[in-house]
């Protein structure tokens, strides 16, 4: 998969029937030879028994399996809906401009030597895309393993396949930027006994890209859900539009979109820029979305199988059912790391399962039921229904070893059936890794549909994520925050885009958020007289658009006490700034009140120039480079859902006070998250804002620095 965007720049998707539902088909470099690319294929369209128009195009043969073959595209009837390049990238664009000639609908490009060898390979690349367009073509690649259409009998991928049948069932829909991953997937859930009426790899997206791929799927009654693997999302307002009708149509979508890890592009200089970088800024959006991002691929496998179940997951926590306290006591530990809730069962439930178990067994979450299993194995079921049934429970999760044949037996007339009776997500994990499962029991599971797993730590990182889709759906419910006017931006943009910080405070407290007494000073007469209007002690900034940190040329003086102090600093303030940066010309220095004691937090916005604006806030002051406890936030977030955000930081009992230190009042931080955010909205001109830090107390909060700046386009008035 490449990163270059060849991708139309329109914000529709394309109707794909004739490339994913075609009725005719041409094998543009078909071979008898079956471990070849077109030998491949043909061996799988004879497999499926494809009902369509087959045509073949081999230089080398006359026939293929007692099919006539054409020597070139220029013999191939016109107006076929697909053709398949089973070619070399030599000839490829000559074939395609033929079959353009010949009215040909769309086309499957397996070779690679595009965009991922090189800018020789990016010129071939954009010939291609250039003939899409020109053509109206729909070219699914380069670079790609094609795809499987299981529904109507249309395997195009150059490897062996099973054959295979997309029965009636809702399955999942597997698209994938890459073919390796595609298969994975593929493999993966048919593995399971699940239906997969699709599977689709789009390589380097010449022209079809996923979001093309992914609205075909939304129209597709049988996909229930989408398993998606994407390193790059290359049209990012119409995916949100897309996962937004997901949403709407509660058709998850399980995206794993690798790129956490990778360097942030330089933005503005600012905390912000760096932190809410690309991936962070799109999948705060998609989150927004209810798109179910993953970090693992074993998440992706998991999530997609309990979600195919359980589309619209129950609020509530989890339910952990195990005949063993070792088990049990796991499962706490690994529930607290990931963020899963094992919440207390209330009295009535408590009492109910106390009736059921012996008396030296506890009745609470998780539960141990001791070895009554082995005795009564139908009471298990009961158990878990009765936990299932209590309020604070939305999911369950049964952990119990293979065991021997006779137990095998006892699971799959027992426990399966009641398992598949649940109403509410309830996974079945076998623990004992290997150990082997009798086909019976094996077969027991495929035929009720329940999720089986055979690592706990598994089934419970698959529910932290269906938890959180549900979360999301209830989220993305809520009326967005309204935008308001835009501010008009502080006086003309300066040749650097980023404004002075007395620029960026005074803008701030415009729109709401407080900010210190200060003035600009220009000479040490007008400082004197504004410290004696602000009252000591003050501190002094260096101002100037390039020089956005001050501290760094000994810009800042604090806790000045009197005027003979403020003296001393302002003349070594301007010999530091001048020994470190001769060439500035100051705007003035900033005379400010010393800003009282409190928790340091960062509140910052960034404009992805593809994604659009999203918030960020977090801890501030020195810890935001060390540690990057942060929260990125989509920019129209109600404030009680920036609060519950801000309590999933790390240092979230900094804000509620430990050790006798105060709190922070966290309503006037999500003020001011939600005004940056409204602002960001309201104002395209506006690229990034940093406040930091801004200081929390529990009378409020105050901004103590600030950096604006604006995209290069912006101009002097209002947006």
């Amino acid at each position: 998969m490449d990163t270059l965007n060849t991708a139309p720049a329109d914000d529709a998707p394309r109707p794909l029937d004739a490339l994913l539902r075609p009725r005719s088909i041409a094998l543009v470099g078909a071979s008898a030879d079956l471990r070849s690319f077109g030998g491949f294929v043909l061996g799988n369209l004879l497999r499926f028994g494809y009902p369509g128009a087959l045509h073949l195009v081999s230089r080398s043969s006359a026939q293929i399996e007692g099919r006539d073959c054409v020597k070139t595209v220029d013999e191939l009837p016109e107006g076929l809906d697909l053709a398949v390049l089973a070619i070399p990238e030599a000839g490829v664009l000559e074939a395609l401009r033929s079959l353009a000639a010949r009215g040909c609908r769309s086309a499957v490009i397996f070779a690679s030597g595009y965009a991922e060898a090189g800018e020789e390979g990016r010129a071939r690349q954009q010939q291609l895309a250039d003939l899409a367009r020109e053509t109206g073509m729909l070219l699914l690649g380069p670079n790609c393993m094609g795809y499987t259409n299981y529904q109507d009998a249309v395997p195009l991928t150059f490897e062996t396949l099973p054959l295979e049948r997309a029965e009636g069932r809702p399955g999942i829909g597997v698209l994938a930027q890459s073919g390796a991953m595609a298969a994975n997937l593929r493999d993966a859930f048919l593995g399971r006994g699940l239906v997969v009426p699709c599977v689709c790899s789009t390589g380097n997206e010449a022209s079809v890209t996923v979001e093309d791929v992914l609205a075909h799927y939304l129209a597709d009654a049988q996909v229930r859900v989408v398993a998606l693997y994407a390193e790059q999302i290359r049209r990012p307002q119409l995916f949100l539009a897309l996962a937004r009708q997901a949403r709407v149509a509660g058709k998850p979508i399980v995206l794993l979109m690798p790129g956490r890890s990778a360097r942030a592009r330089d933005a503005a200089a600012s905390h912000t820029g760096a932190l809410a970088g690309d991936h962070a800024s799109a999948s705060a959006l998609l989150k927004r979305e209810a798109v179910v991002l993953v970090d693992t691929l074993d998440e992706l496998f998991d999530t997609s199988v309990v979600l195919l179940r359980h589309p619209v997951p129950p609020a509530g926590g989890t339910a952990f059912v195990t005949g063993s306290g070792a088990m049990k006591n796991l499962a706490l530990d690994f529930a607290d790391d990931i963020g899963l809730p094992l919440p207390s069962l209330s009295a009535p439930t408590t009492a109910a399962l106390t009736s059921l178990l012996p008396g030296y067994a506890v009745a609470e979450n998780p539960l141990d039921y001791t070895t009554i299993g082995v005795r009564q194995p139908g009471l298990i079921g009961e158990l878990i229904h009765t936990m299932l049934a209590d309020p604070a429970i939305g999911s369950g999760v049964l952990s119990i070893p293979v065991g021997p044949v006779i137990a095998q037996r006892d699971k799959a007339e027992h426990i399966v059936p009641a398992l598949a009776r649940a109403a509410k997500p309830t996974l079945l994990v076998l623990t004992g890794d290997a150990a082997p499962m009798e086909p019976f029991f094996t077969e027991a599971i495929r035929t009720s549909g329940v999720p089986l797993f055979r690592s706990p730590d598994r089934a419970l990182r698959a529910l932290r994520r269906v938890a959180a889709y549900g979360e999301a759906l209830a989220r993305a419910t809520r009326a967005a925050t309204p935008a308001p006017q835009a501010l008009p931006l502080p006086g003309p943009v300066p040749a650097n885009r980023l404004y002075a910080e007395h620029q960026g405070k005074a803008w701030l407290a415009a729109a709401g958020i407080p900010v210190p007494p200060g003035a600009l000073a220009r000479d040490l007469d007008a400082a004197l007289a504004a410290a004696g209007r602000i009252g000591y002690p003050v501190v002094l900034k260096a101002q100037a658009s390039e020089l956005p940190h001050k501290s760094d040329v000994g810009g800042v003086v604090v806790g000045l006490a009197d005027a003979a102090a403020l003296r001393a600093g302002w003349a070594r303030l301007h010999e530091s700034v001048a020994r470190h940066r001769s060439e500035l010309v100051l705007d003035g220095v900033l005379v400010e009140a010393m800003g009282a004691r409190g928790v340091e937090l960062v509140v910052g916005a960034r404009r992805d120039p593809q994604w659009g604006p999203v918030v960020l806030v977090g801890l501030g002051g020195v810890w935001i480079e060390a540690l990057k406890d942060v929260r990125v936030l989509p920019a129209d977030l109600a404030e009680a859902d920036i609060v519950d955000e801000l309590r999933q930081l790390k240092a979230a009992p900094l804000l509620d006070g430990i050790r006798g230190a105060a709190g922070v009042d966290l309503g006037a931080v999500a003020r001011v998250v939600a005004a940056i955010g409204a602002q960001m909205r309201a104002n395209p001109a506006l690229a990034e804002i940093d406040i930091n830090p801004l200081v929390g107390r529990p009378d409020g909060v105050l901004a103590l620095d600030a950096l604006l700046c604006v995209s290069g386009g912006a101009g002097t008035a209002s947006a």
